[in-house]
């Protein structure tokens, strides 16, 4: 089979626990965003407006969901004979099979997937950022620097840095040390899980990894260390864009917030940079006479005939007149009866909400599980 220049292993088989409810019944990349989307998009929508074919998205946990969003790939140009999406879940084999340990053992437990193809460089993501990246320019500086492998970073404030994988580089941006979440950080250029590596280093790298008992066979703890101490070629990738991890309902809510923002740069709608989707077939929303509409995203499929403000509503949702939905997060198929104040909340898909409800104060942000129906009254801490 002829040689890929590049392809892409996206780690999408996170629980991600601290979202609660959101990944009970799926997984994080899975999770429903910004209306119409889930959170994997971002990262395939990547690789489809980069040029990158052949993409390996490596699942575990609760992976339908996943599995059934992304098909075969068509709304990603994805669907290819020679390349396309492939979904890898944990490998069996006649002696049985395991769970992935770590980052660098699921990539390593699917190394034939790789071997198939006989890539140049190997580009890994993450399947639950929230961000718009063209990997050809990182490619290109990995390949003009000479590089085993490149690494994209972020500036984050300073105060901000323990929570990540710091690195520190010299004046020439080659990556001298790396520290996980460090107590007092030398350095501001935090790792976002973007990482290219030469496929014949990274081969050699994940085959002596596997077989050492001691390893946590991960790329942050063991393999970036292990190819640092060994004076490989490291580079730090520096990205200026927005880029957010939606590990936590707080992180989640603000990242959707974010797309009302007017200064947001993940534009969702930019025809020069698309994110893509599966389509579902909604019929056009309804917006009602009285109905007050203020900063908001209303999807396909909506009956509004209150008041929504600094919202986010996915498709089919119904909002009765004398309703005030306020910085709130209204997933699909939601029903709000009248008379009704939501404020600062995250509703999971199917919640109906009966008059003369008070869902929130504005202060906590408050999440509704996935087909609750809400009885009248003052609602603060259901399903967080």
């Amino acid at each position: 089979m002829a040689n890929k220049k590049i392809m892409a292993m996206i780690l999408a088989g996170g629980q991600g626990s601290r979202l609660g409810a959101m990944t009970r019944s799926m997984a994080k990349p899975a999770v429903p965003f910004g209306g119409k989307y889930r959170i994997i998009d971002f990262a395939l929508s990547n690789c489809s407006n980069s040029g990158i074919d052949t993409v390996g998205i490596l699942t575990q946990y609760k992976p339908q969901m996943l599995n059934s969003h992304i098909g075969i790939g068509s709304p990603w140009d994805l669907d290819r004979a020679h390349g396309g999406v492939a979904m890898l879940p944990p490998y069996m084999s006649e002696a049985g099979g395991d769970w992935y340990k770590g980052t660098a053992n699921a990539i390593y437990q699917n190394i034939g997937f790789l071997d198939q193809y006989n890539p140049e460089y190997v580009l890994i993501l993450s399947g639950d950022h929230i961000y718009k990246m063209d990997y050809r320019e990182m490619l290109k500086e990995h390949i003009s620097k000479g590089a085993d492998a490149t690494i994209a970073v972020i500036e984050v404030p300073k105060e901000e840095a323990s929570r990540f994988g710091i690195m520190n580089t010299n004046d020439e941006g080659i990556i001298t040390e790396f520290e996980e979440k460090p107590k007092v950080p030398k350095s501001r250029l935090a790792s976002m899980g973007i990482y290219i590596f030469n496929f014949d280093k990274l081969r050699k790298y994940l085959a002596d990894d596997s077989m050492n008992p001691d390893s946590d066979n991960d790329f942050g703890k063991d393999i970036i260390p292990q190819m640092i101490n060994n004076g490989d070629l490291m580079i730090a990738y520096k990205f200026d864009g927005y880029w957010k991890d939606v590990g936590t309902v707080e992180s989640y809510w603000q990242a959707n917030m974010d797309l009302l923002c007017e200064d947001n740069k993940v534009k969702l709608f930019d025809s020069s940079w698309k994110i893509y989707t599966e389509a579902g077939t909604w019929p056009a929303q309804y917006i009602g006479r009285m109905a007050k509409i203020e900063d908001s995203l209303i999807s396909e499929g909506c009956e509004i005939l209150g008041e929504v403000v600094n919202s986010i509503v996915f498709p089919g949702v119904k909002i009765a007149e004398n309703t005030r939905v306020i910085n709130s997060i209204i997933m699909q198929e939601c029903v709000i009866e009248k008379n009704t104040i939501i404020n600062k909340a995250i509703l999971l898909s199917d919640v109906k909400v009966k008059a003369n409800n008070v869902i929130g104060d504005g202060n906590e942000i408050i999440v509704i599980e996935t087909g609750k129906t809400l009885e009248p009254g003052f609602h603060g801490h259901e399903g967080v």
